[in-house]
């Protein structure tokens, strides 16, 4: 993990401070569905602000294209934001420009005010230099809260870095030093547990995995891939035929790095894909030609619960099976509160994170019983890659 600069000791009083967030919360029917992305940058605002900062929140929402879309607007955030710090919330009309200046020079010590969304500017995911110099006009401090947008080399996340001094905010801090622990400098045995539909969307996180964990565990869809290119029948599953080879390899290369690699060892198997089909549990290499695997079976978690428990570190990203239809969460729910209870015994430190793994430990109730859970999507999977995060990196001391 490269350093980086903190806000510990950074003197904020009285000075403009422009905040990296990430508000592109979900929305339905007008209305914030959830709020946990707001939340979670709730402290280092509150921090700057109680520090007498001005803060000047900007963020990107969905994805206009350059252009002004009224329903793709922030304004609802700084309703929401307002209620989550319970202090008022004022409101640009652009990020840039007359609107913003006029709304920033109205801040007094202590305020917050929330920028319209960036990417009304086709200059925000161009990195635009002259973008960049737009936004970083408006403050004398930069600080990137937002480790969701850190793999994009966008003006908000990685031009203005590099025009004013910058830190890493509390959310970013936190977030960082998880993965630093999970697979920076991790203790040892190190678990990763991969699920997913496709082995060819995960080609690179396989392949990073496999040289720098003890055991990786492998489930969801692209598990009958692997288990197909062994030679064993999946019925009808889903899996990539044109894959089988790169499978192979990738067991080839981790069994060179002493990862061992574990499989299902048997299957909760359906005729059709629906809620509460007749199931039927197999080993996996007795399922039936005209069935499919939608998830892995009791034998499997009971195997792969008892090698966690000698495990020091675990990184999840991806469900066992077909979670949002039951009864094919049930795998992946009794994983999930195996692991939740060995890291609240403090035996495990564990990470996850992903969008489908976040629904799925949501949808276990252990959420907020994991060591860190990321809800950065992209950002945490190219982490996981071994890739460098452009607006990580410009933060780097």
């Amino acid at each position: 993990m490269p350093a980086f600069r903190s806000l510990d000791g950074v003197a904020v009083q009285g000075r403009r401070v422009l905040l990296r967030a990430d508000l592109n919360v979900p929305v339905r029917d007008g209305r914030i569905s959830d709020l946990t992305r707001i939340e979670r940058v709730a402290p280092t605002i509150r921090e700057l602000a109680g520090k007498g900062a001005r803060v000047i929140v900007t963020s990107h929402f969905d994805r206009p294209k350059g252009k002004r879309v009224p329903e793709m607007s922030l304004r609802p955030c700084a309703v929401a934001l307002a209620q989550v710090l319970g202090q008022p919330v004022a409101f640009a009309e652009d990020c840039i420009g007359a609107p913003a200046e006029a709304a920033v020079a109205a801040a007094k010590d202590g305020d917050v005010v929330l920028l319209e969304n960036s990417r009304y500017h086709a200059g925000e995911e161009k990195n635009d230099p002259a973008f960049a110099k737009a936004l970083a006009a408006q403050a004398d401090l930069y600080v990137n809260d937002a480790f969701s947008a850190a793999h994009r080399a966008h003006a908000s996340t990685e031009g203005v870095a590099h025009l004013l001094p910058s830190y890493a905010g509390r959310l970013m801090q936190a977030e960082l030093e998880a993965l630093d622990k999970a697979l920076g400098n991790p203790a040892r045995p190190v678990a990763a547990i991969v699920g997913g539909a496709k082995v060819s969307t995960k080609l690179d996180l396989l392949g990073n995995l496999v040289g720098k964990v003890d055991l990786l565990i492998i489930g969801g869809a692209m598990a009958n891939t692997f288990l197909a290119a062994q030679g064993m029948g999946v019925g009808r599953s889903l899996q990539e035929a044109e894959m089988h080879a790169t499978a192979r390899e990738i067991l080839a290369k981790a069994k060179s790095a002493g990862c061992d690699v574990l499989l299902p060892v048997d299957a909760v198997t359906a005729a059709e894909f629906k809620p509460n089909p007749p199931t039927q549990t197999v080993p996996v290499a007795a399922v039936p030609a005209e069935a499919m695997i939608l998830d892995v079976g009791p034998a499997s978690v009971a195997a792969l619960t008892a090698r966690l428990g000698a495990a020091k570190t675990l990184v999840w990203n991806g469900p066992l099976g077909a979670f949002e239809t039951p009864p094919f969460d049930a795998a992946t729910v009794a994983l999930a509160r195996a692991v939740a209870e060995l890291t609240g015994a403090g035996k495990l430190l564990s990470v996850a994170g992903g969008g489908d793994t976040v629904a799925a430990l949501r949808h276990a109730g252990v959420a907020d019983r994991f060591s860190y859970v990321s809800t950065a999507g992209g950002a945490f999977l190219e982490w996981l890659e071994g890739k460098a995060l452009p607006g990580v990196a410009a933060l780097s001391r």
